[in-house]
């Protein structure tokens, strides 16, 4: 699974701040909205109905908001790294530091599955929580997420 052809380089935020999980989401939606051409309420719509049927914090300083979005014909991904980590309500109970948001169309479930296990896998590489830790700029972010190597 090639995860810059899901996040490109330009659907990067860094620096983001939000109080709190719903105003998170709220931003979230807003800014998946403006870079997808799609309608900001219904992404809401949709990622807040998912998260109420648990959370989406996945671990570690890292959450994934997805849902299906009728007018999505591929996946698509946002990177975002919080000012200040947002209390997700994670499964460790660590505050979340980065969110992916992932919108798939209706009958892309599986599409989902796959970009999920990458992103895992992708942050499970040792050293990589660390080196994204140390970034200043979304450039950089995108960079040493994406890059197979890290120093």
């Amino acid at each position: 699974m090639d995860l810059s052809t899901i996040i490109l380089p330009e659907h990067v935020f860094v620096g983001v701040s939000t109080p709190t999980k719903w105003r998170a989401l709220q931003m979230l939606s807003s800014k998946a909205a403006h870079c997808f051409g799609l309608d900001e309420a219904v992404v809401l719509r949709a990622l807040e109905t998912r998260e109420k049927l648990g959370t989406t914090g996945i671990g570690n300083g890292v959450a994934v908001p997805h849902a299906a979005i009728a007018a999505m014909t591929r996946p698509r991904g946002l990177m975002v790294h919080f000012a200040h980590p947002v209390d997700f309500e994670a499964i460790d109970d660590v505050p979340t530091e980065w969110a992916f948001v992932l919108l798939f169309g209706e009958g892309g479930r599986s599409d989902y599955l796959n970009v999920l296990a990458a992103i895992a896998r992708r942050l499970r590489t040792e050293g990589v929580l660390t080196a994204m830790r140390q970034t200043k700029s979304a450039d950089e972010l995108y960079s040493v997420f994406m890059s197979d190597t890290i120093c």
